[in-house]
Order: structure tokens, then C-alpha cells, then sequence
């Protein structure tokens, strides 16, 4: 049986990968550990939680000791880190817990991962380790910086990443790359845009915006509100992580959008005008510092070479993530009681 290590499973994406991979892969073995900080929520996977091929441990990714014991006990095959700080407002207030937590413990990973890899007759740093490993990093469109009112990312873009939480983020996928080229190990790297869906943890854009048009409180937006940013529909980009980890170039990155280039104010207008809500309840606030103007993924080096495309229009998606917010109200009431009040959260793209 394929055993998948997967770090930050009880996050919002992590938690969809986590089930995807147990509904389409019976055989696998789905290993699961997550810090379970103020984003992580076992909630998210009450569906599966007694299903025998699934394991959850609760680790910090930085405890090396922790980890290793992980490794030493379980056969790992494949690896896939979705454990990250991701707030770019709290990477502001608190620069050193991303740091540590994605750089970090990103490399606690790596080096683990490479403890139990047999690498390549070419490496003379290791010798007789376990075969198989292979290491998958579920990263961000941020880490390229900003654009400007044309073009696209692509995946030969120099990184130029504008807050501490990117700065973290390319870091750890300059420390994949390195083991890779030092040591041949097997990795690949995912550079997603802006993500949507149900169980999304409600400081982001999008629940956020949901949560307070429903108790028609102030929807609070950065600067003008024109800010682009391409959305993707969490499902669609677990289908992509998955169609990487199997199928994907050994070394390759690939970005993953979903087509879908809406400014931060379209988005909260459809949200209030699906809720039926008045556009009073938009207040423009002053803008967060280094805020990037828009982000936009070229999305043909997947598409083409591994026959990957988005289904979700963004409007169907929408439509389907604010009916799933109206029906889980007290999955929402309960995270919100994780935070001391929502409304301290502006949207945070």
C-alpha cells in the first residue's frame, strides 16, 4: 500500500486534497499531520475520520524529532506540504512564525525525506536509503510578485515576492529546488492562484465577505478595490496537485489558475448581490503596505503537458461556495469563534 504524507491536511485546502486522494485512491494510505493552529480544523474532515486508510497525527512540521519518528514508523512514498502560515496581514504583524514555520519547516521535511530516498549514483553526501520518496510543494503566485495591467506568470519569471509571507514561500521553494539539484531528489512545485471554496477558514476574501453580508455587517476593502487577482476553485486545483504528483516531470514547477481574472470588488459585489444585500455595506479602507496590484497565471505549461484543465467558471463556483456557507452555518460560527472577532480581519489580497 502507497503511503502519502500529507503535512497542513486540516487546512482548508489540505483538508480537500486529504479526501480527494482517499476517495479516488482506495489503496493508498493517507497520512495526515497539521500543528492545528488557529486555521486547522478536524472539523474539515469528519467525513473521513474513521476511514481505515487514514491517519491523523497532530505534529509541528519545525519538531525534527516528531517528524523523523513519522518516517521511521510509517513507509512514506510521497510527500505533499500544504503546511504553511498564509495570512499576508499576520505575515506583517509577526514576520518571524512564517518564516520559521514555511522555511523551516519546510527543510525539517526535506532533510527527513532525503534520510529515507535512494538517491542517485551521482551523490556521494548519502548512501543507502530507502527508495521512493518524492516530494510535491504546494506553493503561491505570489512568490512572483506583481504584475503589471497585461501579462502572465509563467514558470521561467524571476521570484520577486513583496511581503513577508511570499518571501517565505519562495524560500521554501528555493530549498526544494536545492535538494533537488544537490541531490537529485524528486520534487516538483505547484504555484496556485488565489483559492475559493467551502471550509475556507473566515479571515480570507471570500467566507469573510459571506459571513458579514449574511449579518449585514461592514464589508471592509483594501484601497480602491481594484486589485486582480485569478481565482481558482479549491477542487480544481486538488485535481492539479494530484495530476502533478502522479504525472508530473520529475524537477518541474508548474503553475495552476483557473482562468478567472476578477478585481477584489467584483468579487465582493457578487457575493452581496447574490445575498441580495445592499452595496452600503462596503467600506474602503487604507491600504495594506506593499499591497500587489494584480496577480495572473499562465496556466499552458500544465494544460499541455499534463492534459489539466480547471471546470469551475468562476460564477458557477461562487454560486455553489455561498449556498455551502448559507448550509454550514455552524461550521462557520464555530471558526469564527477561533478569532477574537471577525471584524478585526480586513480581506487580506
Amino acid at each position: 500500500m502507497k503511503t502519502i504524507l500529507i503535512t497542513g491536511g486540516a487546512g482548508f485546502i489540505g483538508s480537500h486534497f486529504v479526501k480527494l486522494m482517499l476517495q479516488k485512491y482506495p489503496k493508498y494510505r493517507i497520512l495526515n499531520i497539521d500543528h492545528l493552529t488557529y486555521a486547522g480544523n478536524l472539523e474539515n474532515l469528519e467525513s473521513i475520520q474513521n476511514n481505515e486508510n487514514y491517519t491523523f497525527i497532530k505534529a509541528d512540521i519545525r519538531d525534527r524529532v516528531k517528524v523523523e519518528s513519522i518516517f521511521e514508523t510509517y513507509d512514506v512514498s510521497l510527500i505533499v506540504n500544504f503546511a504553511a502560515e498564509s495570512n499576508v496581514d499576520r505575515s506583517i504583524e509577526a514576520q518571524e512564525v512564517f518564516l520559521s514555520t514555511n522555511i523551516i519547516g519546510t527543510q525539517v521535511l526535506l532533510d527527513t525525506a532525503k534520510k529515507y530516498w535512494k538517491v542517485n549514483p551521482r551523490d556521494k553526501y548519502c548512501q543507502k536509503y530507502k527508495a521512493g520518496v518524492k516530494f510535491l510543494q504546494v506553493s503561491t503566485d505570489e512568490v512572483y510578485g506583481a504584475l503589471g495591467e497585461t501579462g502572465l506568470f509563467d514558470e521561467t519569471m524571476p521570484l520577486m515576492p513583496n511581503n513577508p509571507y511570499s518571501v517565505s514561500k519562495a524560500s521554501a521553494d528555493m530549498l526544494v529546488r536545492v535538494y533537488h539539484e544537490m541531490f537529485g531528489m524528486p520534487i516538483n512545485i505547484t504555484r496556485c492562484s488565489n483559492n475559493y471554496g467551502p471550509f475556507q477558514f473566515p479571515e480570507k476574501l471570500v467566507p469573510l465577505m459571506i459571513y458579514n453580508c449574511i449579518h449585514e455587517k461592514e464589508l471592509p476593502i483594501y484601497g480602491d478595490g481594484m486589485q486582480i487577482r485569478d481565482w481558482l476553485h479549491v477542487s480544481d486545483h486538488c485535481s492539479a496537485i494530484d495530476q502533478v504528483l502522479h504525472e508530473g516531470i520529475d524537477g518541474e514547477i508548474y503553475n495552476v489558475g483557473g482562468n478567472n481574472e476578477k478585481t477584489n470588488l467584483e468579487v465582493v459585489k457578487l457575493i452581496i448581490h447574490t445575498l441580495r444585500k445592499s452595496e452600503n455595506l462596503i467600506r474602503y479602507v487604507v491600504d495594506r503596505p506593499g499591497h500587489d496590484r494584480r496577480y495572473a497565471i499562465n496556466n499552458t505549461k500544465i494544460t499541455t503537458q499534463l492534459g489539466w484543465k480547471p471546470t469551475y467558471t468562476f460564477e458557477q463556483g461562487m454560486q455553489e461556495t455561498i449556498r455551502w456557507y448559507l448550509d454550514h452555518t455552524e461550521w462557520v460560527e464555530n471558526s469564527v469563534l477561533d478569532v477574537s472577532s471577525c471584524d478585526q480581519y480586513r480581506e487580506n489580497f
